[in-house]
């Protein structure tokens, strides 16, 4: 939630020829709490204790640093997150880095694959804790990479949605395209390639909004409010900004109606329920098109995946089928999954369908008369979408 570092964001983009290419570069514009900005604002503000600084690390690559008791390189996910990382040659970007801060190249630690050791345990550990002799430590990811793996999606074609208070969704990418609105972002893959990923503060926020707005429980709200509605909701749509927004970029917060008069001006609990959600889901898909391929599954976490109405609702906008996932920290899990694939080889495929394995009996088919309604709905959406942000 930084967003002191504005101005250097803008500084750096400017060195290099503009937002446009340090997305090209980095897969994300330059962002405000991304490494990079950060530490050309320290590099500024406090140039005596930069220049002090013998090594830049991650939280992750830190902590493997720890572990190991050497310097541990930094991964291509969470490296990505911090606009020095060119994504074609998987080095640090030299122009990028040299607008960062000066002599920055050589604070920087090296860069490492996600699936190989950078070391073994080092001696405290042993001593201290009992730790076998030689336990090798692989390399450390961010949290996002490694609930990719957490969630079985390591790779092409199964998008991952979690339903939190922001609602974010992530997947394996075959090629690494960036968004050209700047809202996505591109990481590397732990499995080796590429990953996006798209967040949207409105998630349970805007849900529960609309739930208290109207008294409900969320037995109304899911059963009593989706299930009395039709899809499509008879042409009733909302812009679901109850807080600004970041996918997309939205400053003004507030609910956007549109469609007969009687929903413009207040609407029913059903009509608004179902309008939140259907929002919700045709921004995901309106807002993930950039990856450049539709997935064929999606796997649903977090606290209203249990939710069947808001499972169907997504089946129905992406016409991909739903699954749910019993995960309870898809990153720790993914964490896990790496070290076991790293150090014994056991096959990607083997090891997620044996601990990312679907809930059974919990799938979701998408109703495939409904693709033509959710596709001339999504069109309509993205011209409201567009027309208010027009608008101011």
């Amino acid at each position: 939630m930084d967003a002191s570092t504005v101005a250097e964001c803008r500084q750096i983009e400017a060195a290099v020829g503009g937002a446009d290419e340090v997305r090209r570069r980095t897969g994300s514009a330059a962002v405000e709490r991304f490494a990079g900005p950060q530490i050309r604002r320290f590099a500024v503000t406090e140039p005596a204790a930069y220049e002090r600084t013998g090594v830049i690390h991650l939280v992750s690559s830190f902590l493997a640093s720890v572990l190991t008791g050497v310097n541990a390189p930094i991964d291509p996910g969470d490296g990505a997150g911090m606009n020095l990382l060119n994504l074609s040659t998987g080095r640090w970007d030299d122009d990028l880095v040299a607008a960062t801060a000066p002599g920055l190249a050589a604070r920087l630690p090296g860069l490492g694959s996600a699936g190989a050791a950078c070391g073994p345990v080092a001696p405290w550990l042993v001593e201290r804790f009992g730790v076998r002799p030689g336990t090798p430590v692989v390399v450390w990811s961010g949290d996002n990479p490694s609930s990719l793996i957490g969630v079985g999606g390591w790779q092409p074609g199964t998008m991952a949605i979690s339903l939190g208070t922001s609602d974010t969704c992530f997947a394996a990418m075959r090629a690494p395209r960036v968004d050209p609105e700047g809202c996505g972002h591109v990481f590397g893959n732990p499995a080796g390639g590429f990953m996006c990923l798209i967040c949207f503060r409105n998630g349970s926020l805007a849900r529960e909004h609309i739930r208290d707005l109207h008294g409900l429980t969320w037995r109304q709200f899911d059963v009593d409010c989706l299930a009395a509605t039709p899809p499509g909701n008879g042409g009733n749509l909302m812009l679901p900004y109850v807080v600004p927004e970041i996918t997309p970029r939205v400053l003004a917060a507030g609910l956007r109606r549109r469609g007969a008069a009687s929903f413009e001006a207040g609407g029913e609990a059903a009509s608004d329920v179902r309008a939140i959600v259907e929002a919700q889901a045709l921004s995901l898909r309106l807002h993930s098109q950039w990856i450049g391929e539709a997935p064929t599954a999606l796997r649903l976490t977090g606290g209203a995946s249990r939710s069947d109405g808001i499972g169907q609702i997504l089946a129905d906008v992406f016409q991909a089928e739903v699954e749910r996932l019993d995960v309870g920290n898809s990153a720790a899990l993914g964490a896990a999954l790496r070290a076991a694939q790293a150090v014994d080889g056991l096959p990607w495929a083997a090891l997620t369908a044996r601990f990312c394995a679907p809930v059974a009996g919990r799938r979701l088919r998408p109703v495939a008369a409904h693709a033509g309604l959710y596709g001339d709905l999504l069109k309509r959406y993205a011209a409201l979408e567009a027309s208010c942000r027009a608008g101011g």
